[in-house]
């Protein structure tokens, strides 16, 4: 039997085991890897096979650290199967956990619906796989929402990872109108560099 590979990253190290422990009963799972910090978490996504992540929102005591783990996860790993666990119920923070690349959470005190969740991730492609998609667009737009046409079409560039030089050249501009167009890119985006503004807006301003 092919077993469904699970990652657990959390800071507690108690439940922790007992979650493993727990799903480990099952005979279609497999624990694979186990993270207690953000480090940790991005390490083990790079050197072990998984099919889904269980992932703490917060990593540190009150510090939402999880979310971005789940940010540099979706990164790396597009892909990626990533189930929040939380003791939280804001809806903001839930809405945070789904802009970071999450399909789906858990309430810690509701843990024992882990195995259907986690075999539903894994078998279909989620219901909300298709709301992240439109919920990754629309927060795509409203960071972007500021620029003009002209820099919206000259940022696009810059998310490709042409240089000015080049993006000049495509687009038949002046140095110093290109220049200056930049220059209003990053004001507007609130940020110093090109690599800030497209890491800024890959992160859905998170």
């Amino acid at each position: 039997m092919n077993k469904i590979k699970i990652l657990l990253v959390e800071d507690d190290i108690d439940w922790l085991q007992m979650i493993s422990e727990f799903l480990n009963h099952e005979k279609d799972f497999q624990v694979t890897g186990k993270a207690t910090s953000h480090y940790e978490a991005l390490q083990l996504v790079t050197n072990t096979e998984f099919d889904i992540v269980l992932l703490d929102i917060n990593l540190t005591k009150n510090q939402l650290d999880g979310i971005y783990t789940a940010v540099e996860i979706s990164e790396s790993n597009p892909d990626a199967k990533i189930i929040m666990l939380t003791s939280l119920n804001d809806e903001e923070i839930i809405k945070k956990a789904f802009t970071a690349g999450a399909i789906n959470y858990v309430a810690k005190p509701d843990f024992e619906q882990l195995p259907h969740v986690i075999r539903f991730a894994f078998s279909h492609s989620h219901p909300m796989e298709v709301f992240k998609l439109e919920f990754h667009r629309l927060k795509r737009e409203e960071q972007l929402q500021k620029l003009t046409p002209a820099e919206k079409e000259v940022f696009q560039h810059i998310e490709k990872g042409m240089t000015q030089t080049e993006i000049g050249k495509k687009l038949y501009k002046s140095e110093s109108t290109l220049k200056n167009q930049v220059n209003k890119i990053l004001k507007k985006l609130g940020v110093k560099s090109s690599k800030e503004a497209v890491k800024k807006v890959k992160r859905k301003g998170l």
